[in-house]
């Protein structure tokens, strides 16, 4: 069987990263981990990556003079992989529309709201201050609009009494671990058909 070659985009310690990673040491999973590339050199998540014998590249955005120049570059490594599939997993830079239309229905991300409730940043205070009874992650295509892609699978958690940010964020990592994964795994073998996980 032939594998898909996924690539995994970070930002940071890579949780998600290594989820997804540990998911495709399946043989039977249809798609393989070609390279894990960081705009940040100095995260935790290239180390984890190699150490899983992932190949890991950094490439430090603040390199390049502008955002074309680092997109090029990323370009250029995610051809050199030849990955097929690009994850985003706690990647902090939003891709410029040209780079995502190339590249269109072939780039997923999640996203820590339950989508198209609370897009952007600081989901988790928003989630609070709306009084919501419930949080989640979403998986979703890329697109040029900001989260707003087609959705391929959420995770719906309970917001509990005396929730902070920070304890909504660490409880919901768990289903984030467990969205991401499902999500790829059916993506990869051409199932588009959106996921629902509960607790």
């Amino acid at each position: 069987m032939s594998r898909v070659p996924v690539a995994i985009l970070i930002s940071g310690s890579g949780s998600n990263m290594a989820a997804l990673v540990a998911d495709m040491e399946d043989r039977a999973h249809p798609a393989r981990p070609c390279v894990v590339i960081s705009n940040r050199p100095e995260v935790a998540g290239l180390a984890r990556a190699a150490r899983a014998g992932v190949p890991a590249v950094a490439l430090d955005h603040r390199a390049f003079p502008d955002r074309a120049g680092f997109e090029a570059a990323l370009d250029r490594e995610l051809d050199r992989a030849g990955a097929e599939i690009i994850c985003l997993a706690g990647f902090m830079r939003v891709l410029t529309p040209d780079f995502v239309t190339r590249r269109e229905g072939r780039i997923l991300n999640i996203h820590p709201s339950i989508l198209p409730l609370f897009p952007g940043l600081d989901t988790h205070a928003r989630v609070l201050a709306a009084g919501m009874a419930v949080h989640g992650a979403t998986v979703h295509e890329v697109t040029p609009e900001l989260d707003c892609g087609p959705i391929r699978g959420q995770a719906v958690i309970p917001v509990l009494p005396g929730d902070t940010p920070a304890t909504l964020a660490k409880r919901l990592l768990p289903a984030e671990h467990r969205l991401y994964p499902a999500v790829l795994r059916r993506f990869a073998a051409g199932d588009r058909t959106p996921l629902a996980l509960f607790p």
